[in-house]
């Protein structure tokens, strides 16, 4: 079989890797493995339930921001801003790059959080809840209400004042805070509820990206926009014409990134775009691909001699190398960048972003005047009022006129609960407080805001689900598992 042949979609791709991975789960290790190796691929299945843990991921971006805070306030703080200012440089022929360490991680390592929440985004467009637009619309409309929200309240408390420009910041909701502090709960909320929510929190970055975009830039360059549209005509040129090396996407990505950055357009969004022209194809025909791997065990079986070294039976080891080669063409580029990328953003990209931004020092600040400045109630009711009252509200309306219906298995009172925890906002909403304002005080009231709103949005809405939500919900789900069973 050709490996450069195309095709199979993220769809068919699932379906056959969850196949393929059953039969395998079925074959105990020791049967090929030594004792040693058996152990091995034991510790690296438990490092990948570990890593692929969001309530695990969400905790160590907590971890960070709280010691961000109690450096802030400690003898640390001055030579740990030394640090994150410090100039960080290079050059590479007629180009030249300087950023501050902050800088560094506000512009660079963001775009690649930005990959990730492209690349989900994109998986969601293609085989997840957005890829019908009758699934989507609900939740799509209440992530739009949850903007909506916030949005109008900062604006009305801090209407005629100079810090009307950061009507944006509590608009966001933090995905990997909210889906964190939501698996906490288990079965007080219903796999639908779940499903509602990560769908509205996916829409809900879709529209805070596109708010950055559109009023959180620059002064434009003329001529670095054009070097990046012509950049990003290169990505999706390289998409239809079915290149599947994802190194080449990253290669020319880190080229837009730099055009980007000099565009005046926010540099992270580099990332969405490199995100959504990664081919989601495999270049193989999948369907056959169990023929072909039957008839390449079957020739390695034949060849394979119990007398004989290891290194002597080269038809064996050539075959085994050639199976590789191939099995690698099976998980599209999309997938592939999302496992290379996912775990490093999720432990380090997030936690040190939390870590160089909640650096909230209030040494010497007046607290009741901090209570008090306008930025921080905007911010703070933004996200504890607008966002529950645009989310339950939206959802309200659309199911009074008609135009949808709840998921099946999907209440009011969790719909509130969704709503509720929609108000935890961290990562879009410092990133923009930070592309906001220039002063420190108001980067101060609104960055304690931002914190102060997302605990207690967290906490109120854990407390709401635990006592509110618990019995509807196991009876729900006892009610599905009687359907599952007959």
């Amino acid at each position: 079989m050709d490996s450069t042949t195309l095709n199979m979609d993220c769809a068919s791709y699932t379906e056959l890797a969850t196949e393929l991975d059953a039969v395998v789960a079925e074959i105990p290790t020791r049967i090929i493995a030594e004792p040693a190796t058996e152990r091995a691929v034991a510790r690296r299945h438990a490092r990948v339930r570990i890593t692929s843990n969001g309530t695990i991921a969400a905790a160590a971006m907590v971890v960070a921001a709280v010691a961000a805070v109690i450096v802030a306030n400690s003898p640390a703080y001055e030579p740990v801003q030394a640090i994150l200012e410090q100039p960080l440089g290079l050059v590479l022929g007629p180009l030249t790059l300087s950023l501050s360490f902050k800088d560094f991680v506000n512009d660079f390592l963001m775009a690649v959080f930005f990959l990730l929440v492209g690349i989900e985004l994109k998986y969601e467009m293609t085989v997840g809840q957005l890829h019908t637009p009758r699934q989507a619309a609900l939740p799509v409309l209440a992530a739009v209400g949850g903007v909506m929200g916030p949005c109008i309240i900062y604006f009305v408390i801090n209407a005629g004042t100079a810090s009307v420009g950061g009507w944006a910041i509590p608009m966001a909701t933090d995905i990997a805070f909210a889906l964190g502090a939501m698996s906490l709960l288990g079965d007080h909320v219903a796999p639908a509820t779940k499903t509602f929510f990560s769908t509205l929190a996916v829409a809900d970055d879709v529209l805070a990206i596109i708010v950055l975009a559109l009023f959180y830039g620059q002064t434009p360059n003329v001529g670095w926009l054009a070097a990046s549209a012509a950049v990003t005509a290169v990505l999706f040129a390289l998409n239809h014409a079915h290149i599947y090396k994802a190194r080449i996407y990253i290669v020319v990505g880190l080229i837009l990134w730099y055009c980007m950055l000099n565009s005046g357009v926010h540099a992270t969004l580099a990332g969405v775009i490199l995100a959504f022209s990664l081919p989601v194809q495999s270049d193989l025909h999948l369907g056959n691909l169990r023929r072909w791997l039957g008839e390449r065990a079957d020739e390695m079986d034949d060849a394979y001699d119990d007398d004989m070294h290891i290194l002597g039976q080269h038809s064996v080891t050539e075959g085994a190398a050639r199976v590789e080669r191939i099995m690698h063409h099976v998980t599209p580029p999309l997938q592939r960048v999302e496992r290379a990328i996912s775990t490093p953003v999720n432990f380090f990209v997030l936690p040190l972003f939390a870590f160089v931004n909640a650096q909230v020092s209030l040494v010497g600040v007046d607290m009741g005047a901090l209570v008090t400045d306008p930025v921080t109630r905007g911010v703070y009711l933004g996200a504890l009022l607008g966002k529950p009252l645009g989310i339950i509200g939206m959802t309200a309306l659309l199911v009074g006129i008609g135009f949808a219906r709840l998921p099946h298995g999907v209440d009011w009172r969790q719909v509130v609960g969704v709503g509720i925890m929609g108000g935890m906002g961290f990562t879009m909403s410092i990133l923009i407080s930070s592309l906001t304002f220039t002063s420190a005080a108001e980067i101060t009231a609104a960055k304690c805001a931002i914190l102060a709103g997302s605990v207690t949005s967290a906490v109120v809405g854990c407390v709401y689900i635990l006592f509110v939500c618990h019995k509807k919900t196991g009876r729900a789900s006892d009610a599905e598992k009687a359907v599952a069973k007959q």
